[in-house]
């Protein structure tokens, strides 16, 4: 009765904490033009330098440029992400239009994306309902229940140099291009990609055409590789860390799971920079019309939340080992301490 109680109380309080937040739903359309201005201008510049670093044989300064530039295309997709909640701007035109037009950069179809993603702030931490805009998350007794060659597949997708190497390049590169599970969704999921990868091939061709294939190349594709990377890390340790919060669906609730199922990942100033406050996502999914710079207002004005699922980033790459649900312990383990206690 006593931890019935406890559950019920820590529901509630979740609940509360959503109903505060509502007071920081409101965007300042002058502040997102300015946070629009400061990352797509200095992007455009960082790609132009390194074209031409790359002209006049400064390889140096091309691979110097690399990192500053991922990071801005990952800030130009947070922003694309505020616009997909349509909390960048005030007006739903503004929101889609950016999203759209930043999706042709980021690769990443806006309408489809903004579908799928609303479907993981509707379920996540829901045993019952993973799948769809998720990392793939198995059970125990489900891993145990696979095949040997079942269990071989899912130690690969786990494996860091796929999830954050290969995997990222297929996601952003490959499996983007086409609507994946929503082929029998109505068209707006086919126009959506249809009309990015027109957009993509006509700006690609544009600059091929201008500076060359080769240059073109050797520019976009390290910025669009890094970034992806970045994207699916921060997207990694938001959800998949050791104080996570998952239940099956009888059990689950969605204030309780956007809080105490999201992690704060504390990252350095500048990191927050370049990842627009995304790493504090148990504010986000609580309530997620909150512009991303709006996000420090949160946890300055209300403390307490900074230390509820708080992670650092040396305590973030420790995620990497933790690859099942363990229903038992209610906790992610690994392979390793799965073996340990079950086999």
């Amino acid at each position: 009765m006593l931890m019935l109680g406890e559950s019920a109380l820590a529901k509630a309080d979740a609940r509360s904490w959503a109903r505060r937040l509502n007071d920081y739903r409101q965007s300042d359309p002058r502040r997102s033009v300015r946070e629009l201005l400061i990352t797509a201008v200095p992007f455009a510049l960082a790609w132009a330098a390194m074209l031409t670093a790359l002209k006049l044989d400064q390889f140096w300064l091309y691979a110097l440029l690399i990192l500053p530039a991922a990071g801005l295309l990952v800030r130009l997709f947070m922003i694309q992400h505020d616009c997909g909640h349509g909390s960048f701007f005030g007006n739903r035109r503004g929101n889609d239009w950016t999203g759209r037009v930043i999706g042709v950069l980021t690769m990443t179809p806006y309408d489809h994306w903004r579908r799928s993603h609303a479907i993981h702030h509707a379920s996540a931490g829901n045993l019952d309902r993973r799948g769809i805009g998720d990392i793939d998350t198995l059970t125990v007794d489900e891993y145990l229940a696979r095949s040997r060659w079942g269990r071989l597949r899912y130690r690969l997708y786990r494996h860091p140099l796929v999830m954050f190497g290969i995997g990222p390049i297929y996601v952003f590169l490959l499996e983007s291009r086409l609507p994946v599970g929503f082929t029998r969704k109505g068209w707006t999921p086919w126009v959506s990609t249809m009309t990015t990868n027109l957009g993509i091939a006509v700006a690609a061709g544009l600059l091929m055409w201008a500076f060359g294939i080769g240059p073109f190349l050797l520019v976009h594709l390290p910025i669009v590789i890094l970034g992806a990377a970045a994207g699916v890390w921060l997207f990694y340790v938001q959800h998949q860390f050791e104080g996570t919060h998952w239940d099956d669906n009888e059990s689950w609730e969605f204030h309780e799971a956007a809080l105490h199922g999201s992690s704060h990942y504390d990252l350095p100033a500048v990191l927050r920079w370049f990842s627009a406050n995304i790493g504090m996502h148990h504010v986000h999914h609580l309530c997620a019309r909150i512009p991303y710079y709006r996000l420090p207002e949160v946890l300055r004005d209300h403390p307490e939340l900074r230390d509820v699922g708080r992670l650092t980033l040396w305590e973030s790459f420790g995620c990497v080992r933790l690859t099942l649900w363990d229903d038992r312990q209610r906790q992610l383990i690994s392979f390793r301490e799965m073996r340990a206690l079950y086999q």
